[in-house]
């Protein structure tokens, strides 16, 4: 008897060993989690003028999307680079110059002539084309754009002169570049941007208006964390999610770290992001050390200027079923 006491005795320890040590790695409790970050980007429902304001408050427009060809455009600077091709005349150059200036006295933009790796590409042509019984005077449209967040950034327009103007001022040229920026026509036949160029075509307050809302907000990159999809299994994290880079400068290396209830878990190196892309993210059976918690927290840390910090974060609350 003392030896089957003895046999039952230790069969109990190791039972008991064994569901503490399965406890300790694995946990018993189910845990749902339920998000409590606005970790979207930035919207744009508050005007702003400052990066300091920025940070305070969410940024709105006015009239995008009934001046441009798509809402919000703009390139990622307010200091644009142009060059004009050697193909054009003294005259098309000069038009094009006199167009840059005049958007430069009224708005916050600065145009500088590159040699290579322009901007905005000015090419002439020397043959009259005609369309629909008119004389098309030139041509002009962003050519690479991408989405970023609630803004398209134009990474590259090109403008064609292809008629040289007979007006005073260069309404040609400041109408094509002002395509170039991602404005289109208007159905005003007062407003230079109207299809139909006349020499009494003025342009109004309404797109330097706009062009300074759209270049005030500063130029920085912007880290988003998105579907961001967190399992927990005892003390194992799964998790999937998504950073993108919503902002108008490329986003340097950074890191991704996890914590719960404030006690850091694990990192990940986040590589370098390009205007408008994103990168997804897949974490299988990372030991968290606890199965109790109240926050699961994520965050992109990084160590340069963003548009928007809190968007770097998401928290999620730990129920018990």
């Amino acid at each position: 008897m003392k030896i089957w006491a003895t046999i039952l005795s230790i069969i109990f320890l190791i039972f008991v060993v064994a569901m503490l040590w399965l406890y300790w790695f694995t946990g018993f409790r189910d845990i749902s989690l339920t998000s409590k970050s606005d970790n979207s980007n930035f919207s744009l429902e508050n005007k702003v003028s400052t990066a300091s304001d920025l940070k305070e408050s969410n940024f709105s427009l006015s009239g995008s999307s009934n001046m441009q060809f798509y809402n919000n455009m703009r390139y990622s600077n307010f200091k644009i680079s142009y060059r004009i091709s050697d193909a054009c005349t003294l005259q098309k150059k000069a038009d094009a110059e006199g167009a840059f200036e005049i958007l430069e006295n009224k708005t916050i933009l600065d145009f500088y002539p590159v040699q290579n790796n322009e901007e905005i590409l000015i090419s002439c042509e020397d043959k009259q084309r005609i369309k629909e019984d008119f004389f098309i005077a030139g041509e002009g449209g962003p050519v690479n754009i991408t989405q970023a967040g609630e803004f398209n950034v134009i990474l590259y327009g090109e403008v064609s002169l292809i008629r040289q103007s007979e007006c005073q001022n260069p309404n040609v040229a400041l109408h094509e570049i002002l395509h170039a920026l991602g404005f289109d026509h208007s159905g005003n036949p007062n407003n230079i941007m109207y299809n139909i160029s006349k020499c009494s075509q003025t342009l109004g307050d309404d797109i330097p208006m706009l062009i300074d809302e759209l270049y005030s907000i500063p130029s920085y990159a912007d880290l988003v964390l998105e579907d961001i999809v967190p399992v927990i299994h005892g003390k194992y994290l799964d998790v999937n999610l998504t950073v993108k880079n919503n902002g108008f400068k490329d986003a340097p290396a950074s890191v991704i770290k996890i914590y719960m209830d404030d006690v850091f878990v694990d990192e990940m190196n986040l590589e370098a992001l390009e205007i408008g892309f994103g990168m997804k993210i897949m974490l299988q059976n990372v030991y968290t050390k606890k199965s109790n918690f109240d926050a699961l927290k994520f965050v992109v840390e990084t160590n340069f200027e963003e548009l928007d910090k809190k968007n770097n974060e998401a928290i999620f609350e730990a129920q018990s079923n």
